[in-house]
C-alpha cells in the first residue's frame, strides 16, 4: 500500500469531492484494509486512555476516527449501486462480512463502551449542550442495542449472526440484479409494443442495442411489481407475460435467502432480549412499539381495500368483464381516467421533459422555498459520464455543497431511485455535503428528448427531498448529519418535497411542451388531481401489502420461521391475515425482489413510508394554511427540521414546525379516503 491510493488522504477537490478520475477498482481493497486497521487502532487508543473519560477524549475522538474507511466505504457502495461490474461484485462479497465484523468490533469493544457508559451515567453533570448530549446518548444507545451488555459467549454468537446476515443480504442483491436482467422481455417487432408512445418504443430499441439484441426491443423490469408499461400495452397476452416476469423474479434464488434472513434476524433479536426483529427495530424509531405500527395498519387497511374494490368494479365495467385481472388493472385504469376525467397520461409526457423538470421545476422550487441556486460544474469529474455535478449556493451566495444527478437506467446500475451521500456535512470535520440522486429513466436514442411520466416527476421531487435533507444539514457531528434519523422518519422530508411537483406556481414554470414551449393546458392539473384520487385505493393496497409482508417476516419469533421452500406460502398467508389478499393488486414488492428489506436497511421498516406520510400530509397542510409566505415557511422547515439532522428528537422537530403532534386526517384526505373507504 502506498500513498498513491486516492483514499488515503482527504480529497483536495472542492467540497472534498472524491477524485473519481484517479480511483480504480484496485484501490478499494487496500483502502478498506488500511481504513479498518486505522480505526481499530484509533478505537483501541480511546479505550486505553489513562485519563478519565471526557466528552472530548472519548465521544469526539470516536467521531474523528475512521476517516479513510469512511471515504472508501461511501464511494465503494455508491459504485455497487450505481455503476457495478463483476470485479466490484466479487469484492462486495469479500468485504461485506469483514465490514460487519469491523462494525461489531466498534460497537462491542468493552473498553470503549466502559468509557461511554461512565459518561452516560453522569451525562446530566457534564455541562453538555443539546447536540453533544444527543450524540452521547446515540453512541451509548447504539452499543446497548448492538449487544454491548451481553456475555462474551453471547457476543460471539452475535458476531456470527451479523456476518451471516451481511453475506446473505449481499447475495440477495446480486441474485436480484441477475434475475431482473434475465427476466427482461425481448421482442422482435415494434408492432408487439402497440400502445406505447413512440419515444418509449424507441427507448426499448435503444435498450435492446445496449444489451446485445440489435434490431429487437427490450422491456427491462423496474424494481416494483406492476410495470409502468402495463398501462399502455394493447396486447393482453404481452401484459400477462410482462407481469408474470415481474412477479416471478427471485422466487427460486431469493426465496430461501429471505427465509434464512428472517430466521437469523429472529435469533439475533432473541439474543438481544426482544421477541422479534420488528420489536428490536421499532424500539429505536419514532413509532416506538410494534403495537403502534399494527394500529396504523388497522386504520389504513379497510379504507384502502374498500376504495380499491370500488375502483376494481369500475374497471371491470369498462372492460366488460365480471372481474378485472392484475395484468389488466393499469390498462383499464388509464381508460377510465381518460373517460371520466378526460385525462390521458400519455398526453402529459410531452410537457415533462427531464432537463426542464429538473432545472425549471425541482431547482426552481428549491429556490422559491429555500432561496438556493444551482450551477453546473462540468470541470468536476463524477463517477460515471451520466452523473452531472452541480454546485449549490445558499440564498446569501455562500457555498452549501455539491449535488450529483444520475438519472438514466443502465445495466451497471441497480433498479429503483435513491439518494446517497459521498461526503457528510460536519462542522467538527469541516466538511460540506456532497449528495447523489439516482433514478432509472429509460434512455432514448441520441438526440431525442427524455420525456417523463407523472410518476417519474414525483419520484424526482421525492429523491430531491432526501438530497435537501443532506444539503441543509447544519450539525457538528457526523453521526447526526443529514439523513441519519430514524428509518420511519427519513422518508418524511422527501415526501413533503413532492408537494412542489403540482404546486401551481412551480408546475406552470416547468410543464411546457418540449417542442412548442406551450404551457400545460390550464385545466389539466385539476383533472390530474381528480384522476390521482381515483387510483388511491390501488396505490394504498399495493403499498400496504408490501408493508405487511415486511412486517410478517420480521415479527416472527425465533423458531417460527417457515421451511426454506415455503416463502410463497408464507407470503400468501400473511396477506390473507392482514386482509390485503387481493389477486388483482399484487404487493408493490414480493419477497423474492423485496430489496428494501433483504438487501438494504428497511427490514421491519417499510411501514415507515406510510408512517412518515402521516407527518408529511400534515406538514403540507401547514405549508398551505399557516398564513406565511412560502419562503418564510421554507425557512422554518429548514431551520427547525431539515438542518437539524439527527441532533434532536425527530418528533420534537416536527412539533417545532407544525406546533402540535401529527393528525391522520390530512393523509386520508390526500387519498380521497374516509373511515369507510369512500371518497368524500
Amino acid at each position: 500500500m502506498t500513498t498513491s491510493n486516492p483514499f488515503f488522504e482527504p480529497s483536495d477537490l472542492p467540497y472534498e469531492l472524491p477524485p473519481f478520475a484517479r480511483i480504480r477498482n484496485d484501490h478499494f481493497l487496500p483502502a478498506f484494509t488500511r481504513g479498518m486497521a486505522d480505526q481499530r487502532d484509533e478505537v483501541a487508543a480511546i479505550g486505553a486512555g489513562v485519563e478519565p473519560a471526557t466528552f472530548e477524549n472519548t465521544v469526539e475522538a470516536l467521531e474523528r476516527s475512521g476517516a479513510v474507511l469512511d471515504r472508501v466505504r461511501r464511494v465503494f457502495f455508491n459504485k455497487v449501486s450505481a455503476d457495478t461490474d463483476e470485479e466490484i461484485q466479487a469484492l462486495e462479497v469479500e468485504i461485506t462480512p469483514r465490514l460487519a465484523a469491523h462494525d461489531d468490533l466498534l460497537l462491542l469493544d468493552p473498553a470503549l463502551f466502559g468509557r461511554l457508559d461512565a459518561l452516560y451515567e453522569q451525562r446530566g453533570k457534564l455541562g453538555l449542550d443539546e447536540e453533544q448530549l444527543r450524540l452521547l446518548e446515540r453512541h451509548h444507545t447504539h452499543r446497548v442495542r448492538a449487544g454491548a451488555r451481553l456475555a462474551p459467549e453471547q457476543q460471539r454468537r452475535l458476531r456470527e449472526l451479523n456476518a451471516e446476515i451481511a453475506a446473505l443480504c449481499t447475495e440477495f442483491g446480486q441474485n436480484l440484479r441477475v434475475d431482473t436482467a434475465a427476466a427482461a422481455l425481448v421482442l422482435d417487432r415494434a408492432e408487439e409494443l402497440a400502445g406505447l408512445p413512440a419515444d418509449q418504443i424507441a427507448a426499448a430499441a435503444e435498450n435492446a442495442q445496449a444489451r446485445g439484441h440489435p434490431g429487437k426491443f427490450v422491456l427491462a423490469l423496474k424494481n416494483f411489481s406492476c410495470q409502468t408499461e402495463l398501462a399502455a400495452l394493447e396486447d393482453p397476452a404481452l401484459r400477462e407475460r410482462l407481469l408474470a416476469a415481474s412477479l416471478g423474479r427471485g422466487v427460486d434464488s431469493n426465496g430461501p435467502i429471505a427465509v434464512s434472513l428472517a430466521g437469523l434476524r429472529a435469533e439475533r433479536a432473541a439474543l438481544l432480549g426482544y421477541p422479534s426483529h420488528a420489536a428490536w427495530e421499532v424500539a429505536d424509531r419514532t413509532a416506538g412499539t410494534t403495537a403502534a405500527v399494527e394500529e396504523l395498519f388497522g386504520r389504513l387497511a379497510a379504507p384502502a381495500v374498500a376504495n380499491a374494490e370500488r375502483e376494481g368494479a369500475a374497471l371491470a365495467e369498462a372492460a366488460g368483464v365480471t372481474e378485472i385481472g392484475a395484468a389488466d388493472w393499469q390498462y383499464y385504469s388509464e381508460r377510465v381516467r381518460k373517460e371520466r376525467f378526460d385525462l390521458d397520461a400519455a398526453e402529459l409526457r410531452p410537457y415533462l421533459e427531464l432537463e426542464t423538470v429538473l432545472h425549471d421545476g425541482v431547482f426552481h422550487a428549491a429556490g422559491l422555498v429555500y432561496g438556493i441556486t444551482f450551477t453546473r460544474r462540468p470541470d468536476l469529474v463524477s463517477y460515471h459520464p451520466d452523473a452531472r455535478i452541480y454546485e449549490v449556493h445558499d440564498a446569501d451566495g455562500s457555498p452549501l455543497g455539491l449535488y450529483i444527478g444520475d438519472f438514466h437506467a443502465r445495466e451497471s446500475k441497480r433498479g429503483g431511485a435513491w439518494m446517497d451521500s459521498l461526503v457528510a456535512q460536519s462542522k467538527l470535520l469541516g466538511q460540506r455535503p456532497v449528495v447523489v440522486n439516482n433514478l432509472n429513466v429509460a434512455r432514448p436514442p441520441a438526440g431525442e428528448p427524455v420525456l417523463l411520466t407523472w410518476r417519474e416527476v414525483n419520484t424526482l421531487f421525492h429523491e430531491f427531498g432526501h438530497a435537501l435533507h443532506g444539503l441543509f444539514s447544519d450539525v457538528r457531528y457526523p453521526l447526526l448529519s443529514g439523513t441519519r434519523v430514524p428509518r420511519d422518519f427519513v422518508e418524511f422530508p422527501s415526501q413533503v418535497n413532492e408537494m412542489w411537483a403540482d404546486w401551481p406556481e412551480v408546475l406552470a414554470h416547468y410543464a411546457r411542451h418540449h417542442l412548442t414551449g406551450e404551457p400545460l393546458p390550464a385545466e389539466l392539473p385539476a383533472r390530474l388531481r381528480e384522476a390521482e384520487n381515483f387510483g388511491a385505493g390501488f396505490r394504498m393496497v399495493e403499498h400496504q401489502a408490501a408493508a405487511v409482508l415486511d412486517w410478517a417476516w420480521h415479527t416472527l419469533t425465533d423458531g417460527e420461521v417457515p421451511d426454506a421452500d415455503a416463502a410463497e406460502e408464507f407470503e400468501a398467508a400473511a396477506l390473507e391475515r392482514y386482509g390485503l389478499a387481493m389477486a388483482a393488486i399484487p404487493p408493490r414488492y414480493r419477497t423474492g425482489y423485496f430489496a428494501h428489506i433483504f438487501n438494504f436497511g428497511y427490514a421491519a421498516g417499510y411501514y415507515g413510508y406510510r408512517w412518515a406520510e402521516v407527518l408529511d400530509a400534515d406538514t403540507v397542510r401547514w405549508f398551505r394554511e399557516n398564513g406565511r409566505t412560502i419562503r418564510e415557511s421554507g425557512e422554518i422547515f429548514r431551520r427547525e427540521l431539515l438542518g437539524r439532522g439527527g441532533s434532536v428528537d425527530p418528533l420534537a422537530a416536527f412539533r417545532a414546525v407544525v406546533g402540535r403532534d401529527a393528525e391522520i386526517g390530512p393523509l386520508l384526505d390526500r387519498h380521497g379516503l374516509t373511515a369507510d373507504g369512500l371518497a368524500d
